[in-house]
């Protein structure tokens, strides 16, 4: 296939057996989820098919993306943890267990859209929650932290084909050892908050993991395998996640801020994390679900 159609046009959609019709100028449907996800294998330019391909879809809740049909199945997964793999950001959830979320969040939402610069960003959201007990990480991880749709089925699919599977967050280590453990991660990165054997001190440990430590995660993890960066997949929906999104094989901008958007290999706007494995050409019969 990758001689003959070098590209693939990948559609996820609700109604997609209407848009498989609309879209049989581009080539065959090829159905991965009956009714819901299909590749269109396709030799022409990428990106004037992908802009076509979304002038078709308009405004019908639908995720279409151009990928390349070499090295489609990945062997290398990293992803970003706070409204990627989960639903939400931690460190707000924290900050709203000391009555300032609403303080915290502005603040992580202009560090998500590229607006602050992370480190500094981090470092003055850890200080206003200075003095939270340690009994309110465990609350927030009862009580907000919940895994996004299609998660464990991302990591199951992939780690039963292979792929090694990273968690790497800017936010910390106490969610991200339980959410990787949940999930099905192989490993796992966060940032350490320091506390005192009671509450937070309002610090973190030093260095701090951010955009560049994600990239370097990626990089790491790649010449580990022995592979090329062309096989690896990246994920994330901030401005931190940039630089690992850029640099993969597929980059994918998962449910993103506009910037994140803007600048990836791929979007996912409107599916589950389940469209991770679509855009690797996954049928449903192969994907493993709970």
């Amino acid at each position: 296939m990758p001689a003959r159609f070098p590209y693939v046009l990948n559609v996820i959609a609700n109604d997609a057996q209407i848009l498989a019709e609309d879209m049989h100028r581009f080539g065959t449907a090829v159905w991965l989820a009956e009714g819901y996800a299909f590749d269109i294998p396709f030799a022409g330019d990428p990106k004037a098919t992908l802009t076509e391909a979304r002038a078709v879809i308009g405004s019908v809740d639908a995720d279409a993306n151009v990928v390349p049909a070499l090295h489609r199945r990945k062997k290398l997964l990293v992803a970003d943890m706070d409204s990627t793999i989960i639903g939400c950001e931690c460190l707000d959830e924290l900050a709203d267990m000391a009555g300032i979320k609403p303080k915290v969040a502005a603040i992580t939402e202009r560090a998500m859209r590229g607006e602050l610069e992370f480190e500094s960003a981090l470092k003055e959201r850890v200080a206003l929650v200075k003095g939270l007990p340690l009994t309110a990480l465990a609350r927030v991880y009862a009580e907000r932290v919940r895994l996004n749709a299609g998660a464990s089925a991302l990591t199951a699919t992939m780690r039963a084909n292979g792929a090694k599977t990273i968690l790497v967050s800017g936010g910390f280590t106490f969610f991200t050892s339980r959410v990787a453990a949940d999930a099905g991660f192989d490993t796992n990165q966060g940032n350490r908050l320091l506390d005192d054997g009671r509450a937070l001190t309002g610090d973190v440990a030093m260095p701090i993991l951010g955009r560049q430590a994600k990239l370097q995660a990626l990089e790491g993890a790649v010449k580990d395998l022995g592979i090329s960066f062309e096989e690896a997949l990246a994920v994330g929906d901030g401005a931190n996640d940039l630089d690992m999104i850029k640099r993969a094989g597929l980059g994918v901008a998962y449910h993103a801020k506009p910037i994140v958007a803007a600048a990836a290999g791929a979007s996912i706007a409107h599916g589950d994390l389940t469209a991770l494995l679509y855009l690797q050409g996954y049928r449903e019969d192969e994907i493993l679900r709970a």
